[in-house]
């Protein structure tokens, strides 16, 4: 059946009613943080049938305080680090009331409110596990469900998986153990555990890492404790989270011009950023050995002011734990009560059988980040790391989702796909630097950008094939289907 077309830009409340006359696909989302829910948000105004389960009790993954599910890596005194405009949904802006660097309580109840907003809440279904997940030979995802409180999984089938289950909840720790990790004699645990700096209190404090998560926690551990160190194997660039008395995030005609070369963008913004806060040799901190953009930068605006103030002292990578002690690569040492590990997470998808899909050394390759080749029916929404918030870019692919299952896009020949996968992870390895961090990293506006690019393209290659739909609805004809399938 020749289909309609709806064009990438086209405003989604026009969709869903376009084909009102064709059978969908089923389509199951798992998690609903901050990538989940927006995926679930754009099947439901495209008309696509979905469910969406959620291991909490509540929406919001990593960005709810004491989550009952144990995943989240929110600690009380938590903001995020980019700002208010440059996370928000494009069409459900965030309260100008709200601080340009929102506290995690902001954060939480703005995403209650847009699904409430958009009405979806009924489709997830919260205290859910999706303990497997496995593709039959007829394309089919069959999904087992433990609900909480029920003991055998729920056998449930869908045509489309969405996995949104995040990458900052499975914590990676140094590999391999510090010597004589285990034998210390203080408190050794993983910034995934961090709550709150009154464990610290009065306390001799280690933290390892140069990212934002080190660099926050060694600022609230200074607050409270005798001794706070900030070690690192690596320099990083801080960027402070103001230049020019507004957002260093915002958009700027220069900044973030995806088409203005980068070579030329960074310039001006290491410019820029000298010109703040002169150079991290400055402040005792190691100097990178990459040029700004090929890491993972670090924002904050606060641990330059507790170096200088003397009440965060910075220290070489640690290369071993001597009893109660901490010995460094310059052979110093210190006492420690506390050693806290900013040391990153692994991605993992503990659903799926290992053999079918899994992210070795964090690596895993996918057609701009969300389509696994050979497996036309399996996303993967907010599985990236952008300097910049994650939520526009997880919207951007929900909605290039849902043209997908809508017959609206349709990918590029297999052959073609795979050339732009490995030219993908040429640049990745050509730009970064090499690290387990940096294997899904992307640049936020350069990534919009580019994918719309593809969105346009896809459309056209859908017109040519009269919009037939790439994933067919089947699921329906099997026992245990959705409640999304009926």
């Amino acid at each position: 059946m020749a289909r309609p077309s709806t064009s990438p830009g086209a405003s989604p409340s026009t969709s869903p009613g376009a084909l009102a006359d064709v059978e969908l696909p089923t389509a199951c989302v798992i998690g609903a943080g901050s990538s989940g829910i927006a995926a679930a948000k754009a099947l439901h105004e495209r008309g696509i049938p979905f469910d969406c389960f959620e291991r909490s009790d509540q929406v919001g993954g990593n960005w709810v305080f004491g989550n009952p599910n144990g995943m989240s890596a929110a600690y009380r005194g938590l903001f995020i680090n980019t700002s208010r405009e440059r996370m928000e949904y494009s069409d459900f802006p965030m309260s100008k009331h709200i601080p340009d660097f929102p506290h995690h309580t902001h954060i939480r109840e703005y995403f209650n409110q847009y699904v409430d907003h958009f009405g979806f809440r009924d489709r997830i279904t919260f205290n859910a596990d999706v303990t497997h997940a496995e593709r039959l030979p007829d394309g089919v995802w069959r999904l087992e469900v433990r609900r909480a409180g029920t003991g055998e999984p729920e056998v449930l089938h869908y045509d489309a998986l969405l996995v949104a289950n995040g990458h900052h909840w499975d914590p990676r720790w140094p590999e391999p153990p510090l010597p004589g990790a285990d034998s210390f004699a203080g408190v050794q645990m993983h910034a995934h555990s961090y709550r709150d700096n009154d464990i610290l209190a009065g306390r001799d404090v280690v933290v390892v890492g140069m990212g934002n998560s080190a660099m926050d926690i060694a600022v609230e551990s200074s607050y409270v404790a005798r001794t706070t160190y900030l070690a690192a194997r690596r320099g990083a660039w801080v960027i402070p989270k103001y230049l020019g008395g507004r957002p260093a995030d915002r958009k700027h005609p220069i900044f973030s011009n995806p088409r203005i070369p980068f070579p030329i963008r960074r310039a001006f913004i290491t410019y820029a950023i000298r010109s703040a806060v002169g150079t991290m040799e400055d402040y005792g901190l190691p100097k990178p050995d990459h040029k700004l953009g090929q890491a993972h930068p670090t924002v904050s605006g606060r641990i330059l002011d507790r170096i200088t103030h003397g009440t965060i002292t910075p220290k070489p990578n640690p290369a071993a734990l001597e009893g109660d002690r901490v010995r460094f690569a310059d052979a110093t040492t210190v006492h420690a009560d506390y050693v806290i590990y900013c040391t990153g997470y692994k991605i993992t998808f503990p659903f799926f059988h290992p053999e079918f899909i899994s992210a070795p050394d964090n690596r895993i390759e996918l057609f701009r980040r969300v389509y696994e080749p050979g497996v036309p029916n399996l996303f993967f929404i907010g599985l990236l790391q952008p300097l910049g918030a994650i939520m526009p870019l997880a919207e951007a692919q929900g909605q290039w989702v849902c043209d997908y299952l809508r017959g609206q896009y349709h990918l590029p020949p297999p052959a073609e796909l795979r050339r732009d996968i490995e030219r993908d992870q040429r640049a990745l390895r050509r730009r970064y630097v090499s690290s387990k961090r940096h294997t899904i990293q992307v640049d936020f506006d350069d990534y919009l950008h580019r994918l719309e690019r593809e969105r346009r393209a896809g459309a056209a290659r859908a017109r040519a094939a009269a919009f037939a739909l790439p994933v067919p609805p089947r699921a329906a004809a099997r026992e245990g289907v959705g409640a999304a399938g009926g």
